[in-house]
């Protein structure tokens, strides 16, 4: 087997990835090796992952129904609180129904292998995340990818009534978003479906939270096809897809990573149920990220690094090199700050950055810490 020539081969170029052992995370800090530091790799955008109340129906929810859903959904999984949190789903986005998923890589991928067929095309924004790449890859439609949130070129490949645009809300490695009126447009003027992945977008954007779609003045309504994760904003781990009813029901028959799979465990369900609810009170928390944003963006302006141009949470710093963007993480871990080096292949080769996150749980003086220490790093 080639595997410990590809290893060695990773590792010379700066590509190797190992696994870290983390004592304990939160929204802020966490705790490795018996040190604290502080976390600006995350995706808890709101610090929601040890708040009170989401531990507390955790609790609950665990002495009533168990620590495990025992089944998959259409079998006994499917319990009242994973019923009662799609309405709470349903209720807050205005979708019409909403299925439960164990991830948003299964969720993608029951969408994307269930509703095309060879006779359809899928057009995929080239920056969509691995799942719904590798979901295109392994559905009998065509797949199409068009230039990063370029509508002209979208445009140009289109053919009418033909299959499903997919784009993200906001894109997890460059942080920038989607324009989502311009897709709304095209799908409506081609007859073809759209889709959103709004997982780096939900909880953070628009009014109570609802997410990228609201943002920019739309509904959920505007597309077909609204899936979501738990594991962001959110502060626990999940997704969900919703629609209409005849689409949830078609994907309830159909989507295999769903019918296959055992259920969200019921503490789980009631930890993202409470956090639905937090979410959409938590205007103090989007403002106060706002705010880190700029002033973390102000703060690296005078950097020989590329910021890209970006209003979340993600705040991508170019590096260029992967053994210098190494480097500059680990200068960063020996000062107690730990930030994502993110190498080729998950963004492309010449383009390795520090993924640095932000969260509604840090403060400005965390933030001003980031900036100094990328400062001295030089």
């Amino acid at each position: 087997m080639p595997f410990n020539l590809s290893l060695a081969e990773r590792e010379a170029a700066g590509l190797k990835r190992s696994l870290p052992a983390i004592e304990r995370v939160d929204g802020r800090c966490l705790y490795a090796g018996g040190r604290q530091y502080l976390n600006f790799a995350g995706n808890d955008y709101l610090g929601l992952s040890r708040a009170p109340e989401l531990l507390a129906a955790s609790e609950q929810a665990a002495h009533q129904y168990g620590v495990g859903a025992v089944a998959s959904p259409l079998v006994v999984g499917h319990q009242t609180i994973h019923r009662e949190l799609e309405q709470a789903l349903c209720d807050w986005l205005g979708l019409e129904a909403v299925m439960l998923f164990s991830s948003g890589f299964s969720a993608n991928q029951a969408v994307i292998k269930a509703l095309p067929g060879k006779e359809h095309t899928l057009w995929q924004d080239r920056l969509n995340h691995a799942s719904l790449q590798e979901a295109g890859l392994l559905s009998p439609a065509r797949m199409v990818r068009f230039a990063h949130n370029d509508m002209a070129a979208l445009e140009r490949k289109l053919t009418p009534n033909s299959g499903l645009i997919i784009s993200e809300g906001v894109f997890s490695m460059d942080g920038d978003t989607a324009p989502w009126p311009g897709l709304v447009s095209l799908a409506r003027q081609s007859g073809n479906w759209l889709m959103i992945d709004d997982a780096h977008g939900l909880g953070v954007l628009g009014a109570k939270g609802k997410g990228t779609l609201a943002e920019q003045g739309l509904e959920a309504s505007d597309v077909n096809i609204f899936m979501g994760t738990f594991g962001k904003a959110l502060g626990v781990s999940g997704a969900f897809v919703g629609g209409s009813r005849a689409l949830i029901d078609y994907l309830h028959n159909l989507g295999r990573s769903y019918i296959y799979s055992t259920h969200l465990p019921p503490p789980q369900a009631a930890a993202v149920l409470a956090a639905v609810r937090l979410v959409q009170q938590a205007d103090d928390k989007r403002d106060h990220l706002q705010t880190l944003i700029r002033q973390f963006r102000e703060g690296v302006s005078g950097l020989p690094f590329t910021l890209l141009p970006s209003n979340t949470a993600i705040q991508p710093l170019i590096v260029g090199e992967e053994h210098k963007t190494l480097e500059l993480a680990a200068a960063l871990k020996h000062q107690g700050l730990w930030t994502g080096a993110i190498r080729p292949p998950t963004v492309p080769k010449g383009s390795a950055r520090l993924r640095i996150t932000l969260s509604a749980a840090h403060t400005k003086a965390d933030v001003q810490q980031l900036i100094n220490a990328l400062h001295a790093a030089l």
